[in-house]
């Protein structure tokens, strides 16, 4: 049937002034919208893309973008009270969808995540047209893990609600894993429904992330690293992520390996880390902190020898599909990664790309230092790595792929 001239409204809750909208929404619309796909995009943007310096910014991206085949259209994001806010944005943007629908001759609303699917399930009503959920995650479940709702109270049966609406109702869904399909299908709304599915992770511009010898040389020379081994973490401190336990692994492995450092690229606090790894008698030699700009990421993931991340194992993680494994593989690192988050066990167990903490223990850490010391020894090591991003968290073979199947398979039914 193929994608040509097939119209398209995009929904999501993040801006595209906003570093996710910027690389986890635009790269997908703008190679689909290069095959013929005639999107409108609905985002809800903050404050600052009404102010003097956004609009200019805002009206620049849409004139981009509408070279590109993307109709760019926003709203304000409302962000407290909590509800209120929200229920406010899910009925502005019904309002607003509904004349894009009218307008645009819209076939297929694509909701990227809760709130857009709210949206999305009154226009399916409304017209008829068909929907696609792409759970970004267990919403409701995230919120309860993260200590912010409680289990039952108010804003979690109100989402859930609305989510078994959702359920109830769309065309396809979308999730960033293999491992939550078979709970969620068997949830209230989806149970026995016959729907389009498609595992979509969080995938990585391979243009954009790969290993380069030069860049290498050159943060090695910035940072003072000489031969040390280099592990690094990339991306945000506490909350899911396990800072401590990240510094105690690598105290552990400094017991070992007394010429190691570990790179913290973060926008994180800095006294922070520091103050952790003091207090674990990590020297100032053996660790440096960065925050560094995102195009720079890449070359100073090239620096290091392997990829640190430790997140908080729980039931909504297992929905999770953390964009650091992937970015840190295709720049050629193996893994350091916990257990029980989304697929990724699989990278170890299937595609031997780094090694597995199990459990946050003295005795997990040292084993893993040896694996991990058996590993950076192996020849065309880099290679490898890259050839497991390559296959898994591409974003056009895979990323690219997989949505233009799903929309053909949704607008064909």
């Amino acid at each position: 049937m193929g994608l040509e001239g097939r119209r398209v409204l995009f929904i999501s809750y993040n801006g595209m002034l906003d570093p996710l909208g910027q690389t986890q929404v635009l790269p997908y619309l703008r190679s689909l919208a290069s095959r013929g796909v005639e999107f409108t995009l609905l985002s809800f943007e903050r404050n600052k893309a009404f102010e003097p310096e956004g609009l200019e910014r805002t009206n620049q991206l849409r004139s981009e973008l509408l070279e590109q085949g993307i109709d760019w259209r926003w709203l304000r994001y409302h962000q407290t009270p909590s509800i209120p806010a929200t229920t406010y944005d899910v009925f502005a943007g019904v309002r607003f969808a509904k004349a894009l629908v009218q307008e645009k001759r819209i076939e297929l609303v694509h909701a990227r995540s809760h709130i857009p699917a709210t949206i999305a399930l009154a226009l399916k009503r409304n017209f008829g047209i068909k929907m696609i959920f792409d759970l970004r995650g267990l919403l409701a479940e995230e919120y309860v893990d993260a200590e912010h709702w409680r289990k039952n109270g108010l804003p979690y049966r109100v989402t859930k609600l609305a989510e078994r609406m959702v359920l109830r109702e769309t065309d396809a869904i979308v999730t960033l894993t293999r491992k939550i399909w078979p709970i969620i299908k068997d949830w209230d709304g989806l149970r026995g429904r016959d729907v389009h599915h498609a595992v979509i992770p969080c995938c990585v511009d391979l243009k954009k992330f790969s290993f380069n010898q030069h860049d290498r040389e050159v943060r090695r020379a910035e940072l003072g690293l000489d031969q040390q081994f280099t592990l690094v973490y990339s991306g945000s401190i506490d909350g899911w992520y396990l800072t401590e336990q990240m510094v105690d692994f690598f105290a552990s492995f400094c017991q070992n390996r007394t010429d190691s450092h570990l790179l913290w690229l973060t926008n994180g606090s800095h006294e922070r880390i520091k103050q952790l790894m003091l207090s674990r008698n990590i020297q100032v030699a053996n660790f440096s902190i960065k925050s560094v700009a995102a195009d720079l990421v890449p070359s100073y993931l090239s620096a290091a020898d392997t990829g640190l991340a430790f997140i908080k194992p729980c039931f909504s993680k297992l929905a999770s599909s953390p964009t650091k494994n992937g970015e840190y593989l295709a720049c050629g690192l193996p893994l350091v990664i916990n257990s029980g988050i989304g697929d990724s066990d699989s990278l170890v167990e299937d595609y031997k790309a780094g090694v597995l903490i199990r459990a946050f223990t003295g005795e997990e850490y040292a084993g893993a230092a040896a694996s991990l010391a058996q590993m950076s020894v192996e020849p065309d090591l880099r290679s490898k790595m890259r050839s497991v991003a390559a296959e898994l968290f591409d974003l056009e073979t895979v990323g690219i792929e997989r949505y233009a199947d799903l929309y053909e398979r949704v607008l064909s039914s």
